[in-house]
């Protein structure tokens, strides 16, 4: 923008601000006031005649008059104020009306420019946005896509000065700082792209994960800065790697040799690459676009598998790939920008050819070590063929199941990959369907329960569990692979584990999608209840009721089995079956039916420390005080111990008590009294305050009423071999009243 312009722009906003004071003036309520006003109004009219500059900020003489030509040889006081102010208010209008006129012009042109942009033709694009701003000056969204197509040509200075005439526009304009901040780190002055980045954050601190992502870059360009000037030294000292690696790529960039030619070439080439110099020559000597973009190369990458020397070369390839991105975050940006790459390397991937998927896989688990090669290869690489690909490993009974799994668990965790599979599920739910249709007998078992983890915990977003509920076959494959793991269930039980946190996600979508599915999930889990070690316990809580009434589960059954678990001498079972106790006693009725028990004391002394563990006390503490809340006739029997408890008394030191197990808690004194009343009656009407109880140190178990947990906490705790088997627990908070017990057997 030439300097003149900006002079005009500036002079144009002091008009508009001297007029709008005048106007203020003039309706001021002291007489003074106004008639300095008047005056000074009538001086700036005098002078509109002497002024004849035009441009698209300001309006011809006539056009701006308001008092005919013999106004000026008036007195003073005969101006007439209320019409001055009326043709202000037309002028004034007039204006508006000219640039709403002009706005609906520009904004066509925009969208002109826009589509030209996307096309990449960049030219056009400028002209658009250029003819925008002829009817427009001020409009910062020209501008600041003007920048951008700047940046597209590589003219990186005019972007900048469009930057900078978008933030006069709007001095809080984040687009423009990151165009400036692009620009800027194009023409590699490092430090202001930051300061530019910086800015963004400081203008609108939710852009923290983009800004972050920003200045991430500016590091590994001026990293990768450094690094070349460092190789080029290297080279121009004549150090013997460094002119070979020089000599190599040259003779590799010459067209129509043998296969085995190139083979042998990349082999001795992959050997070189050994330091970090000889990986930045590469690079900055087109090595990638030399091997990429040779036909015989390229030729063998499409009928490997045909023949053992094609297979050699794309072998010898992937091999130099890995070595050349080993530590070298800017020759992976590189290998991944490629316009093939993102087709290749996934289907390298599904090969036909055992090695070929082998070194594929060890190049992409060394891209995604870092959180910038994960977000390369999600922003850059067919993410359907890549999970299909990964998926298929599992058909390896070695550790290259666990490898490929272990990666899609990595990209799994990443925002980004997670909001592709939510849009991509219909097209990937088919081989996910696959992976539960496999035989487990014959199946890696780690990496089965490792995809079907992922499963799961992808299953927790709403819009992505409601996709695979609707699936028939999807869920009807949940079934089969649990039928199967029901055949031998030592030898498949992390599998059922895993798989039934699945099942649980699913479950809980509202409503149900097909409820013969879901009594069959629920006759299945009732069934493992009969486990001789205690390691499923499931618990169907009311959300979604499939029958209007309630059925009250018989203590001597379904409650049963909690209340043979409150005396267990493993703390963590305690804990638990206490926190499903809390959690029933909510169902209609299911607090009568324990009316004749006695859990009550058997609760009053979990919470009054009986249980060594706080978190047992005081989940024990908040099952009694729902207990009493739905079942007032628990503290009409039981209140003289609700109130006051006295510790039964037991022998000084010994640690037992009435033949109960203390196990190492302090013993009291006797006619000691203990008040539990402060545990129980202060947590009486809390709602969704259970304490977690932790089965690992990481991992505690989230225990709101109906919580939607995921897999993700539950197969970290079935691969710990060192617990015990009772302490494998699974809370089922299904979509359905315990009234689903009714229909089952």
């Amino acid at each position: 923008m030439a300097d003149y312009q900006e002079e005009d722009l500036q002079k144009f906003l002091k008009n508009v601000d001297e007029i709008t004071n005048l106007i203020q003036e003039m309706n001021s309520d002291d007489p003074v006031v106004r008639e300095k006003a008047v005056l000074e109004t009538e001086k700036r009219l005098q002078f509109t005649e002497e002024d004849q500059e035009e441009d698209e900020c300001r309006t011809t003489v006539d056009k701006t008059m308001i008092s005919p030509p013999q106004a000026s040889t008036k007195n003073t006081d005969e101006i007439n104020t209320e019409a001055f102010l009326a043709s202000m208010e037309k002028d004034a209008k007039e204006r508006a009306k000219r640039r709403r006129e002009n706005k609906v012009l520009a904004d066509a042109l925009k969208e002109k420019g826009n589509e030209a942009f996307v096309k990449g033709d960049y030219e056009t694009a400028i002209l658009c946005y250029s003819e925008g701003l002829e009817k427009l000056k001020d409009m910062k969204v020209l501008y600041t896509n003007r920048a951008q197509a700047y940046i597209k040509l590589g003219d990186y200075r005019k972007a900048l000065v469009d930057c900078e005439w978008a933030l006069k526009c709007d001095e809080k304009c984040t687009k423009a700082y990151f165009h400036m901040g692009k620009a800027h780190l194009a023409l590699k002055n490092y430090s202001v792209s930051r300061g530019c980045y910086q800015k963004i954050l400081e203008i609108n601190p939710q852009l923290q994960t983009q800004v972050k992502d920003y200045l991430n870059q500016v590091d590994l360009r001026e990293k990768a800065d450094l690094q070349e000037k460092e190789a080029q030294e290297a080279l121009d000292s004549g150090t013997n790697t460094a002119v070979t690696t020089k000599n190599l790529l040259e003779i590799l960039s010459k067209p129509d040799h043998i296969p085995s030619f190139y083979a042998g070439g990349i082999e001795i080439l992959t050997d070189m690459m050994k330091d970090c110099t000889e990986r930045t020559l590469f690079r900055t000597h087109n090595g990638f676009s030399i091997i990429s973009e040779n036909e015989v190369i390229r030729r063998c990458f499409s009928t490997a598998g045909k023949d053992a020397v094609e297979e050699t070369v794309c072998m010898s390839v992937l091999r130099l790939w890995q070595a050349v991105c080993s530590e070298n975050e800017e020759n992976q940006r590189l290998l991944v920008l490629r316009p093939d790459t993102g087709q290749l390397l996934p289907s390298l991937l599904a090969s036909r050819v055992p090695n070929i998927r082998q070194q594929t896989l060890a190049l992409l688990l060394q891209l995604a070590q870092t959180e910038n090669g994960r977000s390369l290869i999600m922003g850059h690489l067919d993410l359907t063929g890549l999970l299909e690909a990964l998926v298929s490993f599992l058909d390896f009974s070695d550790k290259k199941a666990n490898s490929a799994m272990g990666l899609l668990t990595d990209l799994a965790l990443e925002e980004r990959f997670q909001v592709w599979f939510q849009a991509s599920l219909p097209d990937v739910l088919l081989a996910l369907t696959g992976v539960l249709k496999r035989d487990p007998k014959v199946t890696n078992t780690s990496a089965l329960c490792q995809c079907i983890a992922i499963m799961g915990n992808l299953s927790a977003e709403a819009a992505t569990r409601r996709q695979m509920s609707a699936s028939e076959e999807f869920r009807d494959a949940c079934l089969g692979l649990m039928a199967k793991c029901e055949e031998d269930v030592d030898l498949f039980r992390e599998v059922m584990y895993t798989l039934l946190g699945l099942m649980m996600n699913l479950c809980l979508q509202s409503p149900c999608v097909s409820e013969v599915w879901a009594m069959e999930v629920s006759r299945k889990c009732l069934s493992l209840l009969n486990s001789q070690d205690g390691g499923i316990l499931t618990i169907c809580q009311s959300t979604t009721p499939f029958s209007s009434q309630p059925l009250t589960p018989k203590p001597s059954t379904e409650l049963g089995v909690l209340m043979q678990l409150l005396g267990s001498e493993d703390e963590i079972l305690v804990g638990n079956a206490t926190l499903c106790l809390g959690n029933c006693v909510e169902v209609p009725h299911v607090a009568s039916s324990l009316l004749t028990t006695d859990i009550v004391p058997v609760l009053l002394k979990l919470a009054g420390g009986d249980a060594q563990k706080t978190a047992v006390q005081l989940n024990a503490g908040i099952a009694l005080g729902k207990l009493c809340t739905a079942e007032p006739r628990c503290t009409a029997r039981q209140g003289a111990q609700l109130l006051l408890w006295r510790k039964p008394p037991h022998p000084q030191g010994t640690g037992e008590s009435s033949g109960c197990s203390r196990r190492g808690n302090t013993v009291m004194g006797q006619g000691s009294f203990w008040a539990p009343t402060a545990v129980v009656f202060s947590l009486f009407h809390s709602r969704s305050l259970l304490q977690p109880l932790l089965f690992l140190p990481l991992l505690p178990l989230p225990l709101t009423p109906s919580p939607l947990l995921s897999v993700s906490f539950l197969s970290p705790l079935l691969f710990q071999k060192q617990t015990s088997p009772a302490s494998f627990f699974f809370f089922f908070f299904f979509a359905w009243d315990l009234s689903v017990w009714e229909n089952v057997p």
